[in-house]
């Protein structure tokens, strides 16, 4: 039987001293739970092998693999217990120390995946929590949109429902109004419903959870809108295309790289949305 009292939460309680003014106090705080995930992809005649390592919240570390490989493009359709991907599960891999067998996730394909996985290479993939392209081969790779991605053909939300969405999100926003540490993401209707919240310290893993959420219910990862509550990094914007997302938007800034990418993708791209204010750059 699985111990889940050892499975690592969201956040973590510590004791801090607080000084204010002349005043010192001491309590009890609480931050958010940083601790590494490595990815593994097996399939008939593959044995599991590390493609990935990231530093992430504990918490969905399903979805998390399971958008990563979507975003990677590395399934080919379908949610789990379907035709290509067959399960998710933590590892049981007897090596592993106690205290890390909650961070090892094998995803299990029926078939090889959908691109090579770059399992031909040395060294593994590894990223920070800040990071969603980091350990790529090249440069090229890094700037590669996987083949199949489809432009979204559908509607998407117009400025008076993009300025109310950081306000919605903000409500499902718990681990980081316990912490103020993490980075949070959602999935929308063209009307601003929000299909899927998830939280992350890394703004990475929070697009790979959210994603990976819609993989592992049998729904498609394209959506009308993507919403961060961060800046719009390339690495986002490369994930909202590689799933076929209509929109992006954030809180906060684009890069000109991230301009760049959704402008030649047709994805269409918001920044700075704060209260009745938001920027148009694609």
């Amino acid at each position: 039987m699985t111990d889940l009292a050892r499975r690592p939460g969201p956040t973590t309680r510590t004791k801090v001293e607080v000084y204010d003014g002349d005043a010192v106090s001491r309590r009890e705080d609480r931050l958010a739970t940083e601790e590494p995930l490595e990815i593994r992809l097996e399939w008939p005649g593959m044995p599991a092998h590390r493609v990935w390592v990231t530093m992430r919240t504990p918490g969905h570390d399903f979805e998390l693999a399971a958008g990563w490989a979507t975003h990677e493009g590395l399934l080919r359709g379908g949610g789990l217990g379907s035709e290509h991907l067959a399960s998710v599960a933590y590892c049981t891999d007897t090596a592993l120390a106690r205290e890390q067998e909650f961070n090892v996730v094998t995803l299990s394909l029926r078939e090889p995946p959908a691109r090579d996985p770059g399992l031909r290479h040395d060294t593994s993939a590894t990223g920070s929590s800040a990071c969603g392209v980091c350990g790529k081969d090249s440069i090229d790779a890094a700037l590669d949109v996987p083949p199949g991605a489809v432009r979204w053909a559908g509607e998407v939300p117009g400025p008076d429902v993009v300025r109310r969405l950081p306000e919605a999100l903000r409500e499902h926003q718990l681990v980081f109004s316990r912490t103020g540490g993490v980075h949070a993401a959602a999935l929308c209707e063209p009307d601003g419903t929000l299909l899927v919240v998830r939280e992350d310290v890394g703004r990475h893993n929070a697009v790979d959870k959210v994603a990976g959420a819609r993989v592992l219910a049998d729904e498609s990862a394209a959506a009308s809108c993507l919403l961060v509550s961060g800046r719009a990094g390339f690495e986002l914007v490369h994930k909202a295309v590689s799933a076929g997302v209509g929109s992006l938007v954030a809180v906060g800034a684009p890069t000109s790289l991230s301009a760049q990418l959704a402008r030649d993708s047709g994805l269409v791209l918001y920044g700075f949305t704060r209260g009745e204010r938001c920027v148009r750059y694609t």
